[in-house]
């Protein structure tokens, strides 16, 4: 590997550079990628950099000084390619803002890490000590990435994120695949770039409400409602949701429910906030009050476990420790404790008895339940 470093790293601001680069990379087998991103003061995330590497070309990529990003974007699309990330999600959620669709195959290095024995969500930075030796500076974590101009620090900084992204990823294909388990994540992989995870249902965000687990059952159909207004607002003008309402004062309006403005005071919105959508929140929690029964939102309600099931909890989980050390395997990639439980309750839909995980542990633990219900 011979990848361009300190003032040799290219940082990509324009047009011609990016097209120069996407045809440099456009036939790669592999792409190491990583994004920087803010999100502080927006609802969805604001890309600010993007870094790639093949392992003979390395670039940062500045997504605010170009007007198009079309070019990159059909090569990370590109379905002959596996583009390479660690812990790919908050990536991924980027890339499903972009185009409402993932790039794929993808390989995800913390994914394939847990199922060598890593633990359950190595950094990279660990990572690239454990494969390559090299500890990776972090004075730079903290950066406000949509600032600019970057320091040469910061683009050194980024680089490195994709530098030895790919070397790791070429050792823990080898290691996966001279423990035969080289094919044991596709289905993973598969599931990872599922568009449907990283898409929020407004009418369902009401579950994310803080301290809603303290409001009447007949109540939450009104922090539905109030929820999934927020939601699309929120999404409208890209602002944070707790911007628009706190969770402590939408849970206050449902409560009541509000009916006025003494009541909005009371729950306390601000005179700005009354003014500017009190009358559409009341007429909302009034039209919310006219849905039938049968449609309000049900509160998921997970039974509490009996002595015997506690006990029988842990045996299973006792089981899931030995297999993955038996296996070199991260127990909490094979199932983890709200797994169990819903093994425990009944249910068999669950990700330890599909695939490589039924094989390694899921008969064996149904096999336990079996047992102790005889």
């Amino acid at each position: 590997m011979n990848l361009p470093t300190g003032q040799d790293i290219p940082y990509i601001d324009t047009t011609s550079a990016l097209v120069a680069f996407c045809d440099a990379i456009k036939d790669s087998e592999w792409l190491a990628i990583d994004t920087e991103f803010v999100r502080e003061k927006t609802y969805y995330p604001q890309l600010c950099l993007i870094q790639v590497s093949n392992g003979e070309h390395l670039a940062c990529i500045d997504p605010l000084a170009l007007d198009d990003m079309e070019p990159l974007l059909n090569v990370f699309y590109d379905p002959r390619i596996t583009k390479v990330f660690h812990a790919a999600s908050q990536d991924l959620e980027i890339f499903a803002n972009l185009r409402n669709e993932l790039p794929a195959p993808l390989f995800d290095t913390q994914i394939a890490a847990a199922l060598l024995g890593h633990g359950n969500q190595i950094s990279y930075a660990a990572m690239v000590k454990i494969y390559c030796d090299v500890e990776l500076d972090k004075s730079h974590s903290r950066t406000d990435w949509s600032r600019r101009p970057l320091s040469g620090a910061q683009i050194q900084y980024a680089a490195d994120d994709v530098r030895y992204l790919g070397v790791v990823y070429g050792l823990l294909c080898d290691e996966l695949k001279t423990k035969n388990r080289d094919t044991w994540l596709e289905d993973d992989f598969i599931q990872l770039a599922d568009i449907t995870r990283y898409q929020i249902d407004p009418a369902q965000s009401w579950q994310q409400v803080k301290g809603l687990d303290k409001l009447a059952g007949n109540k939450l159909v009104y922090a539905q409602a109030l929820a999934s207004w927020r939601e699309q607002y929120a999404q409208k003008i890209d602002k944070p949701k707790r911007w628009v309402i706190k969770d402590d004062i939408l849970f206050a309006m449902a409560d009541g429910p509000a009916a006025n403005d003494d009541d909005l005071d009371a729950a306390g919105l601000t005179e700005k906030n009354r003014n500017r959508f009190g009358e559409e929140w009341l007429n909302l929690l009034k039209q919310a009050a006219t849905i039938p029964e049968e449609q309000h939102p049900i509160r998921q309600r997970f039974e509490r476990l009996t002595n015997e099931q506690r006990k029988l909890g842990k045996e299973l989980m006792t089981t899931l420790q030995v297999i993955g050390e038996e296996h070199e395997v991260d127990p909490g990639l094979i199932a983890t404790r709200k797994v169990v439980n819903k093994l425990i309750a009944g249910e068999r839909d669950v990700n330890v008895l599909q695939g490589w995980r039924n094989d390694l542990a899921g008969k064996q633990l149904l096999t336990l339940l079996d047992k102790n219900s005889e």
